[in-house]
């Protein structure tokens, strides 16, 4: 069998060149590597033995720059703000796409491009990445054979020696003092971003600051699992000082004296390079959820990720990853435009955590874990 030919666009990125690295690993992949600058394509191509590379703009790519790929993979971001240009030249290429987004406007937007890709016999698949394709993998696994959810909790918590790229600092500060829609006391309200602010209790790392964050997330949540009470997601800076200085930046914001913190993103992308060295380089994810099981009774259940050693970037290219093996087995998604929800297992993203030294575990939690915030925290919030 031929090898698939795959475009992967930001390969240069914290992400991008992770998922380079572990595809290139993989026989039966043809990786092009894409990204604005080429000598940092050259570089990177030649750290991982030599392959091809193609310099492009994301912004300005058409259905002629994908001729001759089976596939093309998106994980340049940031992707909050960001139009559907390569999502556009895909369906007109008739090529198969998967990005790893996490802008919420962008993922809420994927079926716009539905009956689209049908029409052209292409599958367009948003958001293979931690959120939602790991997370909702891991949300099927604990929640399998219950009646119904009522609360769920996820929190991504990188350690602070993990390196940070300019277009996650764009995706945080899209968001950060703005009003952020959560779904709390079984109904919509409005938050601020990089509100709620509290210390999340992670097994096995310790307790991390946690805050709001405007995601894709809570949307699917909802409609997946339609939790009675509550779908929140969190994040968290290891470092207090860069943490709760955010939080104080997003004052100005909240206030209405400032329409956003984008502009500031490089000076601050800046500073959080200045503190590298402090922190530690555990990265945490944690998924809590509540609700009824099989026989009515209450039932709560509680997944662990623990990366060591800098490991944290990898696991966003993980569902990306499984996603090209699957199209490499001829597994492919039907045509169509959707997020990456309900395409993967649990079980898929197994040999690579062992592979990397990333350790998993899933147990009860104890009573009262799980649950937003209350009290300092909750207060903070409002």
């Amino acid at each position: 069998m031929a090898d698939i030919r795959v475009l992967l666009i930001g390969a240069t990125g914290v992400f991008g060149s992770r998922l380079a690295e572990l595809a290139a690993r993989e026989a039966g992949i043809a990786l092009t590597l894409a990204a604005r600058d080429r000598a940092k394509l050259d570089a990177l191509a030649a750290q991982l033995g030599g392959m091809a590379v193609r310099a492009l703009d994301r912004d300005r790519l058409t259905a002629d720059d994908l001729a001759g790929f089976d596939l093309v993979v998106d994980a340049a971001g940031p992707f909050q703000a960001s139009a559907p240009t390569v999502i556009e030249a895909a369906i007109a290429a008739r090529v198969p796409y998967i990005d790893l987004a996490d802008g919420r406007d962008f993922v809420a937007g994927i079926a716009a491009h539905d009956a689209a890709a049908r029409a052209a016999g292409v599958s367009i698949t948003c958001g293979a990445s931690s959120i939602p394709a790991l997370s909702h993998a891991i949300l099927d696994d604990l929640t399998a054979g219950w009646r119904g959810v009522d609360r769920i909790a996820i929190g991504i918590f990188p350690g602070n020696r993990a390196p940070r790229g300019l277009a996650v600092v764009h995706a945080i500060l899209s968001y950060v003092g703005r009003p952020v829609r959560v779904w709390r006391g079984g109904r919509w309200t409005a938050v601020a971003g990089w509100g709620m602010t509290h210390r999340r209790a992670v097994p096995g790392v310790g307790k991390r600051w946690a805050s709001v964050c405007d995601t894709p997330e809570q949307d699917l949540l909802v409609s997946r699992y339609r939790p009675a009470d509550s779908a929140e997601f969190f994040a968290g800076m290891e470092l207090s000082i860069l943490h709760l200085g955010l939080a104080l930046l997003a004052l100005p914001v909240r206030w209405g004296w400032l329409p956003s913190l984008r502009p500031a993103s490089r000076p601050l992308l800046a500073i959080a390079r200045l503190l590298l060295p402090f922190g530690s380089d555990i990265g945490a994810m944690d998924i809590v959820a509540a609700g009824r099981d099989a026989g009515g009774q209450a039932a709560r259940a509680r997944w662990t990720l623990r990366a060591d050693g800098n490991r944290g970037p990898y696991v966003p290219t993980l569902a990306a990853l499984a996603m090209l093996r699957r199209f490499r087995g001829g597994d492919a998604p039907e045509p169509g435009a959707r997020a990456c929800v309900g395409l993967l297992t649990l079980a898929e993203f197994a040999d690579d955590f062992a592979a990397l030294g990333i350790s998993t575990d899933a147990d009860p939690p104890p009573p009262g874990e799980g649950d937003h915030p209350k009290g300092g925290g909750g207060a903070q919030a409002r």
